[in-house]
């Protein structure tokens, strides 16, 4: 789930020299900033034999990583089920030599997998979601950024073996993105405090040979239920208090409300109920409402609102209410020193991971992938998208900036300091 603040893509086309179009990768930064598609100096001077290795490692696992990816969208599980990934993606990176934990800090479908060089090195983080939406399958491409974290984790392994360079880097597989805070839960636990950095990318709708850097949405799960009286519609309606009733009015009054809100504001939301009966008073009604804004401050002012609208309804029913907030998503706060140089690395929703950048400098660009009109994130036109070879090649090309990013934070001191100062 990719929800953004406001629309980071940019496309450049020009000619190779068979005259056949290629892409330049355009990186929004925050604050709109558009960067170069070439390496900065800074960039350039950074370790060159490294950053080979790593594309060229990349590019040996693409074969593989394609594969892969196959099989995650082939299968897709919703959140808290993904038993499948976590199998295969915990034998693919043992295969590939990293020592693995399933069931990681006791949650059934997370894993780590750590491949340490040396001793005394930092540790950056990649991250590989696994779960699928019900009924439209990898209609947010999360079989894609299981394959870039598997990608960015091996090759950034083996560059610092072969270069010798005392470094750990962690994978983690974090499941249930979609509506359930997974990395929140890995968060409590400690999942992530050994981690000096951590990165992650996501694939969304767009304009092809695009990426962005913006924040996303924070984001915070309702629940409410109403509780009234039944009594026959038609022989004694006076006497039931009517559930529904109170369910709709809040519908309406939050419907009312989006004209007060700003435009950056997101309130959406149904209403479910079971064993209803046209010619019975329903006693029992339950909404499912979400909440988005740029903010988590913007969002808990908006919440107070929102919460006004549900206990009007009760009010006007004489219902009575239970009112319930899930976990909820922080707004993704980009590292912008790490922004900055994914941007200089760049050759030629909401999300829970908005809640890991507020615990360790983070990273979490969007990059666009090729669909069909109308085929944006959480639609099935996106899922078949996921799939395709060019969506695989644009996420190869995403990877390989990305793991330079995080080579760099395990090597230039003055860089991760200056990742580290940023709060």
């Amino acid at each position: 789930m990719l929800e953004t603040g406001r629309d980071p893509l940019r496309q450049s086309k020009d000619l190779d020299d068979g005259g056949q179009e290629r892409c330049s990768v355009h990186v929004w930064e925050m604050g709109g900033k558009e960067g170069k598609s070439e390496r900065s100096d800074a960039e350039s001077t950074f370790r060159p034999d490294v950053v080979k290795s790593i594309e060229e490692e990349m590019e040996s696992l693409s074969d593989e990583l394609r594969e892969l990816s196959l099989k995650i969208h082939d299968h897709p599980e919703i959140m808290w089920e993904e038993k499948y990934a976590h199998d295969t993606l915990t034998a693919f990176m043992r295969d590939h030599g990293f020592d693995v934990t399933p069931h990681y800090l006791g949650f059934e479908t997370a894993w780590r997998a750590a491949f340490e060089v040396g001793k005394g090195g930092r540790t950056v983080g990649f991250q590989s979601e696994m779960d699928a939406l019900p009924g439209i399958g990898h209609a947010c491409g999360h079989n894609l950024i299981a394959i870039i974290g598997v990608g960015c984790a091996i090759a950034v392994a083996r560059a610092m073996k072969k270069h010798d360079i005392a470094a750990k880097v962690v994978l983690l597989g974090t499941p249930a993105e979609e509506g359930s805070q997974g990395k929140l839960k890995l968060i409590d636990a400690g999942g992530y405090k050994e981690m000096d950095a951590c990165l992650m990318a996501h694939p969304s709708g767009g304009p092809p040979c695009s990426a962005g850097t913006g924040s996303s949405l924070a984001f915070q799960a309702l629940t409410i239920q109403y509780f009234g009286h039944t009594a026959h519609a038609a022989g004694a309606p006076w006497e039931g208090q009517n559930a529904l009733d109170a369910a709709f009015l809040a519908y309406s009054a939050l419907s009312a409300l989006r004209q007060q809100i700003k435009p950056t504001h997101r309130v959406h939301g149904i209403i479910e109920g079971g064993n209803w009966a046209p010619n019975v008073i329903p006693d029992y009604a339950k909404c499912r409402w979400i909440i988005r804004a740029p903010t988590w401050a913007e969002v808990e002012v908006l919440l107070g609102r929102v919460k006004k609208c549900f206990e009007a309804a009760a009010l006007a029913t004489d219902c009575r209410m239970e009112w319930s907030e899930q976990a909820g998503n922080y707004d993704v706060r980009q590292n912008e020193c790490l922004a900055s140089r994914l941007t200089q690395a760049a050759v030629g929703g909401s999300t829970d991971f908005g809640n890991v950048t507020y615990e360790l400098p983070s990273l979490h660009p969007s990059y666009a992938i090729p669909t069909e009109p109308g085929g944006g994130n959480h639609t099935a036109l996106f899922a078949k998208a996921a799939a395709t070879k060019e969506a695989h090649a644009v996420s190869i090309q995403v990877a390989k900036i990305l793991a330079i990013t995080g080579a760099r934070l395990l090597i230039d001191d003055n860089f991760m300091a200056e990742a580290s100062s940023i709060s």
